[in-house]
């Protein structure tokens, strides 16, 4: 699991963060996509086809094939990932399993190929042409910039981890038998084609990677070929395989995934200790004791299960009538694990030196009278919960706001043990003036829901909270 770090307290933070975001053009012209919002984004990516009609018709309904002929859109795919990018990938320092996975299917089975350590371009190329093999490359948002825009504008969207992986595949070759995912995917045809096979789900909506025999799954429910420009959309569960067809090109494509873990199941699961912790604090037969010796139990009592059957819908009836989920892990791990916002450069001219107060030009700082809203509000969950520190005896709830603006692009859906949290922690009491500042696009600070002015004036002043008065700092 990845390294979780408490944030600091009282509503401070140590560094600096990313406070500007830079709009820049593919080389060559102006991008076919539109990157002005999350959802103009998702719009020109599934473009002709509507979002209100792909939610209604297809999201975890069934697949949806969209072909274009459209040489500017080809293009750009073409950009975002070659095979013979592969090469000054190598240099970078690249190894098997980590990065790249070398595969081949045979007789309906995945064979991997990898070797050990560090990949040399020259046996991957090797392996590639002489092998037939498949060579699958983990995560390039890591990489590859356009990649990394594209994705941080969809987990924005989604409000979900967002991953990918590249797969390029001989002519005449394919690189993984028949299966099926816990994913939503999203494929993007970047060189030459790929001819697919979809089938029925056998697990709709799938919530774990399966591999399936060739005599299990039936005849193909769809048949196609896709090529440079083409997307296809299939729901977790879709089993599918694809191969390159014979004489022709090495095919490329990307495969962007969404939405692991990310079910009403995942979420009851995340939600429901909050809602058990809050109940019990108030509710006395939820503290009274479990039968004796009931762990040593082969089987739960009949007295046992009507109980729990009772509890269930006394937290039913008290869900009914509360406005705060508590979301114990689920917002927490989304904002540490994402991708940071995108920008160009080496981020130094995106970080504010003076930390949480010199987020103005020229170091002014807000007043009473100041006008603040909040910035990267994409980039922020908010969550109320038990307070995690060790010292506080009483469990008392306060608030975290967790962001993603310091986030390491290069761990991105790695596994890495490393990733920390980063976030401010303000008491309960300020609960009522940060939802005022979420839910509006600019309030006054004088206004803000706090007991004194010095707790609305310190509450301005945090990295999150962005002035607009009269001198305007341009995000």
């Amino acid at each position: 699991m990845p390294k979780k770090a408490k944030p600091a307290a009282n509503g401070q933070e140590e560094g600096p963060v990313p406070c500007k975001q830079v709009k820049v053009e593919v080389a060559g012209g102006p991008s076919p996509l539109n990157f002005d919002s999350p959802s103009g984004l998702f719009e020109s990516l599934i473009s002709p086809v509507k979002a209100e009609t792909f939610f209604q018709e297809f999201w975890e309904q069934k697949p949806l094939l969209i072909q274009r002929d459209d040489l500017a859109l080809a293009t750009y795919y073409q950009s975002l990932f070659r095979l013979s990018d592969l090469k000054s990938l190598c240099r970078q320092g690249v190894y098997y399993g980590r990065d790249v996975n070398v595969c081949r299917c045979v007789s309906g089975k995945k064979k991997v190929l990898n070797k050990d350590g560090k990949v040399h371009f020259l046996q991957l190329r090797k392996d590639f042409d002489q092998k037939r093999a498949t060579i699958q490359f983990h995560q390039p948002q890591r990489f590859k910039d356009e990649l990394w825009r594209i994705q941080e504008k969809l987990e924005c969207y989604f409000g979900s981890l967002v991953g990918s992986n590249v797969y390029m595949t001989p002519a005449g070759a394919q690189g993984l038998p028949p299966h099926y995912d816990d994913v939503e995917v999203f494929i993007l045809q970047l060189e030459g084609e790929k001819h697919w096979h979809l089938y029925r789900p056998m697990v709709p909506l799938a919530r774990e990677y399966s591999v399936e025999a060739e005599d299990r799954i039936g005849r193909p429910a769809q048949e196609f070929t896709l090529k440079p420009g083409d997307l296809l959309y299939f729901p977790r569960g879709t089993i599918h395989q694809a191969d390159t067809p014979p004489g022709l090109a090495h095919s490329t494509h990307v495969t962007i995934s969404t939405y692991q873990g990310s079910s009403w199941g995942d979420f009851l699961l995340d939600t429901i200790s909050g809602l058990v912790f809050d109940t019990a604090k108030a509710d006395v037969e939820l503290r009274a004791g479990i039968p004796r010796q009931l762990l040593l139990q082969v089987e739960t009592t009949a007295t046992a299960t009507r109980r729990l059957s009772g509890f269930l819908r006394m937290l039913a009836d008290r869900l009914e009538g509360t406005e705060e989920l508590l979301s114990a892990d689920m917002k927490k791990d989304f904002a540490m694990n994402r991708l940071p916002p995108y920008y160009v450069g080496d981020g130094a001219e995106l970080s504010t030196p003076g930390g949480a107060d010199c987020l103005l030009r020229g170091g002014q700082l807000p007043r009473l009278d100041s006008t603040v809203r909040l910035q990267f509000r994409d980039h922020v969950v908010l969550t109320v919960g038990p307070d995690p520190d060790p010292s506080d005896e009483t469990r008392e709830k306060v608030i975290y706001i967790y962001h993603s603006l310091k986030n390491k692009r290069e761990t991105h859906m790695m596994g890495s043990e490393e990733t920390e949290s980063h976030g401010l922690r303000f008491p309960l009491s300020h609960l009522d003036a940060l939802k005022q500042i979420w839910s509006s696009s600019a309030v006054s600070v004088k206004d803000l829901k706090l007991t004194t002015d010095e707790e609305k004036h310190s509450l301005a002043k945090k990295n999150l909270i962005f002035y607009v008065g009269d001198r305007v700092f341009i995000p």
